[in-house]
């Protein structure tokens, strides 16, 4: 699709430090975890606005009505979490997190150098009632409190399962529930403040329930039930507290033959981590040399119908209504088979974002319009995605985050 042809227009941001001013300010201290995982050299710090199917360092004064996006740069780093309060966006970058104000175009970093945080690899923001909650790469869950400007930081003392935080949901009953790679914390009642509360689930206090103790997302479901996506596969915790997983011969993730020659993303966690080596092994995919691993749920997500949408590691995006599954990759429209980030749209239809650009539903249900770099994105790996009040689209990549404007989708 040609964004052009959409009437896509971006508003130039005045305050050009948002993400670089966090770069500067945080990734003195970014989590030594976090920075050997990414490698390389902060890359100059530039903002660029241009139109679609260019992406300038530099560009030159433009008419306002002619640009068609707004890119900010981090360097060689993720920005893995995003999420819109109001008129406020929360970047999630690997040097802090960024407060950016839609109305006044301030911004705040929020980082281990002033306080805020333990650990500046951020991989998770939301909101949960009055806060917003920060999970870390190393330094457990940091909670705002926008009432009094401060806060709070909870690690293992405090309760939580692991240091290493990727996902915080709040059920029906008020209880929380956060993905950790130890493991699923349940926090009764939302109560962080009460250690002596929390309850660990894993696998071997389940019985295998949990199929996988390295857990990356959670998601309520229509019913009530809680939903968990692992390394091991899909989890369900039913709302009569018993545990059921589903795994690729169940139907989750497309099957090696119908993918391999569509992956062209070849990063292979196996050949980086024993633990994942070991994982990849134990699923049978050991024999496979490539970035592939259907059990292995990176993104989740719940629609109004109760339908789970999965996405995996190279085995492309997976939906199961309770019953059936349903897979969906290149060949059906995805531009990659990698998908890090899923996230319900304002308009009822599900973002995708994958190792090849950034995909939605369309409006009959039947395929995909997807957005790339000649469409005005930062990049094409898309790991995180908000709507802002004010329209605009901002999606986050590897080494910065596009701002798009007016899109008609």
């Amino acid at each position: 699709m040609n964004i052009s042809t959409k009437g896509l227009a971006v508003t130039v941001l005045v305050v050009g430090g948002l993400v670089v001013g966090a770069y500067l300010l945080g990734s003195k201290r970014s989590a030594e975890g976090e920075q050997a995982a990414q490698g390389g050299t902060p890359a100059t710090p530039n903002v660029a606005a241009g139109t679609a199917g260019t992406m300038p360092a530099n560009h030159p004064q433009v008419p306002q009505s002619q640009l068609k996006f707004t890119h900010f740069r981090v360097g060689n780093r993720n920005v893995k979490g995003m999420f819109v309060d109001k008129d406020a966006v929360w970047v999630g970058t690997s040097g802090g997190a960024i407060r950016y104000d839609l109305k006044t175009e301030d911004y705040k970093l929020y980082d281990v150098n002033n306080g805020s945080l333990i650990s500046n690899g951020v991989f998770h923001v939301s909101k949960l009632r009055d806060r917003i909650m920060v999970g870390t790469y190393g330094g457990g869950m940091s909670a705002f409190d926008a009432k009094t400007n401060k806060w709070k930081n909870y690690n293992i003392p405090d309760g939580l399962a692991d240091q290493f935080v990727y996902d915080i949901d709040e059920d029906e009953q008020g209880n929380f529930w956060i993905a950790t790679w130890s493991g699923v914390n349940f926090v009764p009642g939302g109560n962080m403040d009460d250690p002596k509360g929390w309850i660990t689930y894993t696998v071997e206090n389940t019985k295998g329930g949990l199929p996988n103790d390295w857990v990356y997302g959670v998601e309520i479901g229509k019913n009530g039930d809680i939903w968990f996506a692992t390394e091991g596969g899909l989890a369900k915790l039913d709302k009569d507290r018993q545990w059921v997983n589903w795994q690729h011969e169940a139907g989750l993730g497309a099957p090696y033959e119908k993918v391999k020659d569509d992956i062209t993303f070849t990063n292979d966690p196996a050949k980086a981590s024993k633990h994942h080596a070991q994982q990849k092994a134990e699923q049978g995919f050991e024999n496979i040399k490539v970035g592939y691993n259907p059990n292995y749920i990176v993104s989740l997500e719940s629609d109004a119908d109760g339908n789970i949408w999965c996405g995996t590691w190279g085995g492309g995006l997976s939906k199961f209504d309770g019953t059936n599954w349903t897979t969906y990759t290149v060949k059906e429209g995805l531009p990659g088979n990698h998908v890090f980030m899923l996230r319900m749209g304002k308009n009822g239809r599900l973002w995708i974002g994958t190792n090849n650009g950034l995909a939605q539903q369309k409006a009959d249900g039947k395929g995909f319009t997807v957005l790339t770099q000649k469409d005005g994105l930062f990049a094409n790996n898309v790991f995180s995605l908000a709507e802002a009040s004010d329209g605009s689209l901002w999606v986050g990549s590897f080494g910065g985050v596009a701002r798009l404007k007016g899109l008609n989708l």
